[in-house]
């Protein structure tokens, strides 16, 4: 279970994982071996899965983002595993979901350019059979974060420290 400075020590790290431990501490009113270890718990129970650079995608040249929805006739155990084995080899493909809904499958692609989605498409099509897809290009970027809400945790009574 997580309490409040475990919560607390989450949303720091959400916002900038390169914060000397120390620091977060001083954040959360914690010591720095008591700070350290309650992250490294963290970490062993999968909450933090793993830290990041999050990069900017004008400077590496991946600026335009399309959400591809996919719809197929195939709906077998065989075929789904196929798939997600086919978008694995895709780097383009940053995000993969199976929907609810009319669309069984939702991708989210980043690609330098019009001329290099079309190049994806058409190895995309090659490798799998699909029954329909449908491209939407992101016009603009109104919001993007990769920090997850916590309001939503279960918090525990604090903990001894």
């Amino acid at each position: 279970m997580i309490d409040r400075l475990d919560r607390k020590i989450l949303s720091i790290l959400q916002e900038d994982a390169t914060i000397p431990v120390a620091e977060i501490g001083k954040r959360v009113g914690l010591s720095t071996t008591p700070c350290w270890r309650r992250i490294q718990k963290l970490e062993e129970d999968g909450v933090i899965r793993r830290r990041v650079a999050v990069l900017d995608p004008k400077k590496i040249n991946a600026k335009v983002t399309v959400f591809v929805a996919i719809t197929t006739n195939q709906h077998s155990e065989e075929w789904l595993k196929r798939f997600a084995e086919v978008i694995r080899d895709f780097p383009e493909v940053v995000e993969f979901y199976r929907m609810s809904g009319q669309v069984d499958y939702l991708l989210r692609v980043v690609v330098p350019d019009i001329e290099a989605y079309d190049a994806f498409y058409k190895k995309l099509i090659a490798r799998i059979d699909i029954a329909d897809v449908s491209s939407s290009f992101a016009m603009e970027q109104i919001k993007y974060t990769t920090a997850l809400p916590l309001q939503f945790v279960p918090v525990e009574k604090d903990k001894q420290v």
